[in-house]
């Protein structure tokens, strides 16, 4: 559809303004109203229903909608394309989650120039371009002008692919337009020289142990994992992280495979024989579209020379894709971190230990680190890795005053022998955050990590966490999707993005992101009682109760302890009593912070024990009320002035939730 922009020369120009327009278009709607009216005018009904909310949002202004066209306009270029990020982003989510017929696909145009305004109308050229480049997108995705893109190029984190110079009716001149690349689009962006094969998307797979010996398997995946960190430091190469890739070690797919489930255009796979002091590492970095190999090459080394071979692999992906390692980064890789052999032998076999989601094992992880750090005091990834392992045992596995004071002094280490250490700011980041209630050093912290190493997963993952307490839920969604992209396995992500839509108020996403990570994961029983809680929240109790119904099939502790809290808040407390009783006599199998049986005493209506847990959390220093302060299970004590109180003490954010009359002292 196209809007006309007559007359626009006769009006005075002092009545001109500058600003950013935004023109939608609803794919294939025109075709659907002539074969089914009635059907097209319910997807209408529905498409005006998503996507007005979402201009407002962004300080976007509606000027009229012209059957399945919006026309917007924004004060800046910024602003307009975050609206269309998120457009897009929804859309594409809910998509996902419906059928066939119910999908609802717009391509959006984006431009900066000069309109006046008429009646409430918008007129000029730039009405006209914005109309007329919009086409020009593909199906759930945006195109932009040259005026647009010179913008925002270099204020948001996203990639464009730059057509060849477009005419356009009625324009003089051709124009430079750019495609958005989106994370679910096989496009590559434009880059500067020519690049035939690969991409800027890489995963290396786990490596194979070849060795003579099948307990050298902890070596092939630990080096797997310090490839992936090595690679990292080539520039504009986003690496995906190891808990992704790691599943294709015990169910191999075909490369085409992993780069369409991983989205990812380059794949470096091989393996590696270890003998002795003896290694050798063979490896191909294959193209996915046309599953040529970039380069292939093997390595005979004694296991010290191991870190030049991780160098040489590095500069030569990052030769064969055209793209440069990182200037602040480039030192990292020809530093050696440590000379022994054998302490690194064992900081491989910590990270192993360490990756495994099991309390069981970080006693073993401990050790290995431990023992390394003895042998080279001055080995500041084993510090880092070792303050990390802490870091995420804490308030899951360990409690949180026990793990964090042992995880501080870890980083500060790591910090004093390499302040460049991603992994040790973002370490640190996560203790001033969960720990100290610091939401500013944390934020700083969070953003250097990144900045050190901007395929760092969880820094992405957490950070996103303390967006959401600081009620910054558009970054909290853009740190939660990144993280995302770069770990697209780890299915807890899913329901993180969807706790942020859920506090933003757009229940149809934070549904189709929850429905998602439940139906990836069916048999999990922590995805059906997320799923609940958020129906919950959002007054759908007969929907929660379907939740609730879930069996409980081979669950663990956190398992049930999920399971019965749900139930509680359906009305159905037998087990939430059980669960809790258990703790309370010391019996639970697993740790369980008192914020978390408060939980459970919140929901079964015993308020003033819930209370007392929460002020003991507090007390003690373990303090994670800052984190589930939001959940429903909560709602019966929200205006209870103990509560409020506890609140106001960890700095956070005192207000009004789903109805809730907070108290003024």
């Amino acid at each position: 559809m196209e809007i006309d922009g007559r007359g626009s020369d006769r009006v005075a120009p002092s009545r001109r303004r500058l600003v950013a327009i935004m023109f939608t278009d609803m794919v294939g709607y025109s075709a659907l109203a002539q074969a089914d009216e009635s059907s097209a005018l319910s997807l209408l009904e529905r498409h005006n229903q998503l996507l007005r909310p979402l201009f407002s949002r962004f300080s976007g202004r509606e000027i009229k909608t012209v059957g399945d066209a919006f026309l917007v306009e924004f004060e800046s270029a910024l602003d307009a394309v975050r609206c269309a990020l998120e457009l897009q982003r929804s859309l594409h989510d809910y998509n996902a989650a419906s059928a066939d017929g119910g999908k609802i696909r717009i391509r959006i145009g984006i431009h900066v120039g000069d309109v006046v305004e008429v009646d409430g109308d918008l007129l000029g050229d730039a009405v006209n371009i914005a109309s007329r480049i919009e086409p020009l997108a593909d199906p759930e995705g945006i195109s932009l002008t040259q005026q647009a893109h010179d913008q925002v190029q270099n204020k948001i984190s996203i990639r464009f692919a730059k057509l060849p110079p477009v005419s356009l009716k009625n324009i003089r001149l051709p124009m430079s337009v750019y495609r958005v690349v989106m994370p679910w689009s096989s496009e590559r962006a434009d880059r500067v020289g020519p690049r035939e094969v690969g991409g800027l998307n890489l995963a290396v797979l786990p490596l194979s142990n070849i060795s003579p010996d099948p307990n050298d398997e902890y070596f092939a995946d630990g080096l797997t994992e310090e490839l992936i960190t090595q690679l990292s430091h080539v520039q504009d190469l986003t690496v995906i992280a190891r808990t992704s890739v790691i599943p294709y070690k015990l169910a191999p797919k075909s490369i085409a495979q992993v780069g369409s489930e991983l989205g990812v255009d380059t794949i470096l796979e091989g393996s590696v024989r270890k003998s002795g002091q003896r290694i050798r590492i063979t490896l191909q970095l294959i193209d996915v579209d046309s599953q040529r190999h970039i380069w292939a090459s093997s390595y005979d080394r004694d296991i010290g020379d191991v870190f030049a071979v991780q160098t040489d692999i590095a500069e030569r992906t990052a030769g064969a894709l055209r793209l440069e390692l990182s200037k602040t980064r480039r030192p990292r890789l020809a530093r050696k971190p440590t000379a022994d052999p054998v302490a690194y032998d064992l900081y491989l076999r910590g990270l192993v230990a360490a990756s495994e989601p099991d309390e069981k094992v970080i006693p073993e992880a401990v050790r290995y680190f431990e023992e390394a750090t003895r042998l080279d005091p001055t080995f500041a990834e084993a510090f880092a890795a070792w303050a990390n392992l802490y870091v995420m045992a804490a308030g899951d596995f360990l409690p949180m005053r026990d793990a964090m004071p042992k995880a501080r002094a870890l980083v500060a280490r790591a910090l004093e022998l390499d302040p460049g250490s991603s992994d040790a700011h973002a370490a640190l980041a996560n203790i001033v955050l969960q720990f100290d209630n610091d939401w500013g050093l944390a934020e700083t912290e969070f953003e250097k990590a990144i900045s050190l190493n901007p395929s760092n997963a969880v820094a992405y993952r957490f950070f996103s966490l303390l967006l959401i307490v600081l009620e910054r839920f558009d970054e909290a969604k853009e740190m939660c999707r990144r993280a995302i992209r770069l770990d697209p396995g780890r299915d807890s992500l899913q329901g993180t993005l969807a706790w942020a839509e859920l506090e933003s108020g757009n229940f149809d996403a934070a549904f189709a992101y929850a429905e998602k990570a439940r139906d990836n994961q069916p048999a999990s029983i922590g995805s059906h009682a997320m799923l609940g809680m958020f129906y919950l929240a959002a007054g759908r109790r007969s929907d929660a109760v379907r939740e609730a119904d879930t069996p409980l099939v081979g669950a663990n502790d956190t398992e049930r302890f999920d399971h019965a809290l749900l139930n509680a808040l359906v009305g159905r407390p037998e087990a939430a009593r059980s669960v809790a009783a258990e703790v309370e006599r010391g019996e639970a199998k697993s740790y369980t912070s008192a914020s978390h049986l408060a939980m459970l005493y919140a929901a079964l209506g015993e308020t003033s024990r819930a209370l007392d847990l929460l002020e003991q959390d507090y007390r003690e220093g373990d303090r994670i009320l800052w984190l589930y302060h939001r959940g429903v299970f909560f709602d019966p004590i929200r205006e209870d002035p103990r509560f409020v109180a506890l609140l106001r003490r960890y700095g956070l954010t005192v207000r009004s939730i789903r109805g809730s009359k907070v108290p003024t002292t």
